[in-house]
């Protein structure tokens, strides 16, 4: 009875310095989606290019991750996320000093393959600590410390930009990423730093094999690419919509897209219950009927308040439906779990990264209401197919992954 007390005690800890990883990650990246248009002024581009400079961020966090997943099972993961925080504190600090729009797509494009080493690896070793019956709570009490960061990425950068204008943004996502380099790198517990090995690349190959031969991670991951490209495409061009429409600024937007990190709260401080009230076929069925109405009501194109409500909603059902998927991937590979989070997060911000210029020229091409009506069946029939398809038993086991 004594050892699982003793493995149980560090968790809390591990947590709260986990916490500050994904703060500081999420923090980074939805602290622009609110500038696009002041941006887009001062370095003499068009809304639409900088509104891709979300893709710059997430196309790299998603392509460094079959690179991360087994350095980090071989390395440890605690080394691996310090690494990656100190480069994106320096990334983004160059930001504050970037002379041009090349040069600042670069420079994200670097913070976020560094970004791209904190919250999958944290997920991972979550699943290394968490037993599967509690998982899912646990990981959605760490979502808070991610949606945090997107609540004050985005508000903070709204609220501050016109007294220190986005290059003084830039400059505090920097101070952020260093302190939380600082809390990772000297707030491990002691027992969670392990030995390092040589990274075996060629097992890792046989891994990511392994793991994609088996069905239920097929579905995760395109499941987690599709979420991506129907709940995020928006995001980055909500500030020129507003603009365009005399319906607020850079403020304005930074107060809406702040709603979708509300709504995240809401379902960290109700997840316990909702896992024991739906089950894991109800709430994607429910997350995605839910995440639909927010964007047919945003799609109205109404006031920057009722933006707001409906990405509080949003949030909401977006969390139902992304920490399920999360929680059924850290059981895909137990013993490489590492690399099966990789994947997984490698699908999901592919899937952002192509969503600004899919969303984009939707949105020139049919207008607000029916581009985002669109990404509203989408995610309706994504709840719906993939409740069905998990619910299924596994008919036969894959080979275990290589070690």
């Amino acid at each position: 009875m004594s050892a699982p007390s003793a493995s149980a005690d560090p968790i809390p800890r591990l947590i709260v310095v986990l916490a500050c990883a994904g703060f500081g990650s999420t923090f980074a990246l939805r602290s622009f989606e609110p500038l696009v248009g002041v941006i887009a002024r001062d370095l003499g581009g068009d809304p639409h290019r900088v509104a891709l400079l979300s893709t710059a961020f997430a196309l790299p966090y998603a392509l460094i991750q079959p690179i991360l997943g087994p350095v980090g099972d071989a390395l440890g993961k605690a080394r691996v996320m310090t690494g990656c925080l100190a480069v994106l504190c320096v990334a983004l600090a160059l930001c504050v000093v970037a002379p041009d729009l090349s040069s600042l797509f670069g420079l994200r494009m670097l913070a976020g393959a560094a970004a791209g080493g904190c919250i999958p690896l944290s997920l991972a070793l979550l699943g290394d600590r968490v037993p599967m019956a509690g998982r899912q709570v646990a990981i959605g009490r760490f979502l808070v410390a991610v949606i945090l960061g997107q609540l004050s990425g985005s508000t903070v950068a709204g609220l501050i930009e016109t007294s220190i204008g986005w290059r003084g943004v830039a400059g505090v996502t920097a101070i952020v990423a260093g302190l939380a380099c600082a809390a990772v790198a000297f707030g491990f517990p002691a027992g969670d730093r392990v030995p390092a090995r040589r990274p075996a690349f060629g097992a890792a190959l046989t891994n990511y094999r392994t793991i994609l031969a088996n069905p239920r991670a097929r579905v995760l991951f395109g499941a987690v690419f599709v979420e991506a490209i129907a709940i995020f495409g928006v995001f980055p061009h909500l500030a020129p919509l507003l603009e365009a429409r005399a319906a607020g600024g850079p403020r304005e937007a930074g107060l809406a897209l702040a709603g979708f990190a509300v709504g995240g709260l809401v379902y960290a401080a109700l997840v316990g219950v909702m896992v024991r009230l739906l089950g894991m076929a109800r709430m994607l069925i429910v997350g995605g009927i839910t995440c639909a109405i927010a964007l047919l009501i945003i799609g109205a194109a109404g006031s920057w308040q009722a933006d707001c409500a409906a990405l509080t909603v949003m949030g909401l059902g977006f969390y139902m439906l992304h920490n399920t998927y999360q929680t059924q991937v850290t059981e895909v590979a137990p013993k490489a779990r590492g690399s099966a989070v990789a994947l997984h997060a490698f699908s999901y911000f592919c899937g952002q990264a192509v969503s600004v210029a899919i969303v984009g020229e939707g949105l020139q091409v049919f207008g607000q209401f029916w581009a985002l009506a669109a990404c509203a069946a989408t995610i309706v029939a994504l709840g719906f197919t993939s409740a069905a398809l998990l619910s299924r038993p596994v008919v036969s086991p894959v080979p275990s992954p290589a070690p």
